[in-house]
């Protein structure tokens, strides 16, 4: 679960970096095609960098409480929740191969 939490994270970071990537060879391209000036590229550029920082800084990493309320909040089964299952299930079983 942990694992599969911190590939959804990756995957996120990795998405917003493409995302700038993209947004600043557009701006290239701009430049390049004169629809743009190479001071207003610049400008957007410098525009782009400051709100991928601001957006950065925003963020912090989860805590484990956190991480736990999320978790509880979407309704997943806990570890006491699977065993408890087991356990219900295998008496289950064991009162249908006596029969």
């Amino acid at each position: 679960m942990i694992n599969e939490l911190k590939n959804l994270f990756l995957a996120g970071v990795g998405s917003a970096a493409y995302t700038y990537e993209k947004a600043a060879k557009l701006i290239e391209e701009m430049v390049e095609k004169g629809k743009l000036t190479v001071d207003e590229g610049k400008q957007l550029s410098e525009e782009l960098k400051r709100n991928v920082t601001a957006k950065k800084n925003q963020l912090k990493p989860l805590t484990k409480d956190e991480l736990t309320s999320i978790l509880n909040d979407l309704n997943f089964a806990s570890k006491n929740d699977i065993s408890s299952i087991n356990q219900r299930l295998n008496k289950i079983e064991e009162t249908l191969s006596n029969k």
